[in-house]
C-alpha cells in the first residue's frame, strides 16, 4: 500500500521564517518529499489544517522580543481546533536587502513584517531615519517588494534574498542578540505527535466562568496541589467584553498523566471552558 503524502502549510511566501522553520520540521518528521505550501496568513495556516487540505501546519507562537503571536494565540483559542504537535525554537538574525541597483541614500521606505520591524526598530531608527517602516505580510513579501522598488528596503532573511536575488547590504541588524521565535507544528484535532523526546509538555487555554477575585490563584493552586509545574502563563482577551480574560498555560508533562489529569478535571468543574491544545515533546 502506497504512503499517504505529506503536506504542510506555512506563513509564505518562500522565503520566510517560517519556510525555514517549516523545512526543519521537515527534517524532523523524515518526509523529505512533502509538499510545502505556502498562505498569506497564520489564520490560513490553521484553516488548511482544519479543513484536512495539509497534513500539518507550522506557525510562529512567541519571539524573544516582541512576545507572543497574538494572531497565532487567537486562532488556538477562539478559531481553530488544531493541536500542537512539535515546537522548534530559531535564531532570528535580520538582514538589510535591496534591489540589486539600490542606493542606500536613496531609501525612502523599509518594509518587513511587523514583528521584524519592531525587533530592528533602533537599526532603522538609527540609518534611516527619514523613511517610513512600513509593514507587510511576511519577511519574504518585503524583499518582493524590495525588487520591485529601488526606493525600497526589506528587512528578512539571507535565505530569502538569495530566492529572489536580491542583494544584503547589512548583516544581524536586530536590535538585541538572542532574539529567537519559537515556531510550533500542528495537526488535526485528535492527532498524536508523530515527534518523541526525552521530555514533553502540554499547551492549555483556559477560560474562566467569570471575572471574581482569586480566579487566577485557584488555577495555579490546582496545578501546585497536583505537583504539575508551569513553564509559561499568559492572559488575552476574550473579545467577549472589556476586561473579559482568559489564559494559555504551558506545563511540564502529558495530558495523560495522572497528575496533570487530575489537575485539568477539577478545573473543568470550576471554569467554563478547559481547551486542551496539545501534548508534545520539547528540545
Amino acid at each position: 500500500m502506497a504512503e499517504e503524502s505529506v503536506s504542510i502549510a506555512y506563513l509564505g511566501p518562500a522565503g520566510t521564517y517560517c519556510n525555514e522553520a517549516a523545512l526543519v520540521f521537515v527534517g524532523k518528521l523524515g518526509v523529505p518529499d512533502a509538499e510545502l505550501v505556502p498562505c498569506v496568513s497564520f489564520t490560513e495556516v490553521f484553516e488548511h489544517v482544519d479543513r484536512g487540505k495539509c497534513t500539518y501546519g507550522v506557525v510562529a507562537t512567541e519571539n524573544a522580543l516582541e512576545g507572543p503571536v497574538t494572531a497565532t494565540l487567537d486562532n488556538f483559542a477562539f478559531n481553530s481546533s488544531a493541536q500542537i504537535l512539535g515546537v522548534h525554537v530559531l535564531d532570528i538574525h535580520h538582514c538589510l536587502i535591496t534591489h540589486p541597483e539600490a542606493k542606500r541614500e536613496g531609501i525612502a521606505t523599509v518594509v518587513s513584517h511587523a514583528q521584524a520591524l519592531g525587533q530592528c526598530r533602533r537599526f532603522i531608527t538609527r540609518e534611516f531615519p527619514a523613511a517610513s517602516a512600513v509593514p507587510v505580510a511576511s519577511t519574504a513579501e518585503s524583499v518582493k517588494a524590495a525588487m520591485a522598488d529601488k526606493s525600497c528596503a526589506a528587512i528578512a532573511t539571507r535565505f530569502a534574498a538569495g530566492l529572489y536575488g536580491a542583494v544584503v547590504v547589512d548583516d544581524d541588524i536586530e536590535d538585541r542578540l538572542g532574539n529567537q521565535t519559537s515556531f510550533a507544528l500542528i495537526g488535526r484535532q485528535g492527532a498524536i505527535s508523530p515527534l518523541s523526546g526525552a521530555r514533553y509538555k502540554t499547551s492549555v487555554a483556559l477560560f474562566m466562568q467569570q471575572d471574581r477575585a482569586g480566579t487566577l490563584n485557584m488555577i495555579l493552586s490546582e496545578f501546585a496541589y497536583a505537583g504539575v509545574n508551569i513553564t509559561m502563563i499568559q492572559s488575552r482577551p476574550t473579545k467577549q467584553a472589556l476586561g473579559d480574560y482568559m489564559f494559555f498555560l504551558d506545563l511540564e508533562g502529558r495530558a495523560e498523566e495522572p497528575a496533570l489529569q487530575t489537575a485539568l478535571n477539577c478545573l473543568r468543574l470550576k471554569l467554563r471552558e478547559v481547551k486542551v491544545l496539545g501534548t508534545y515533546p520539547v528540545e
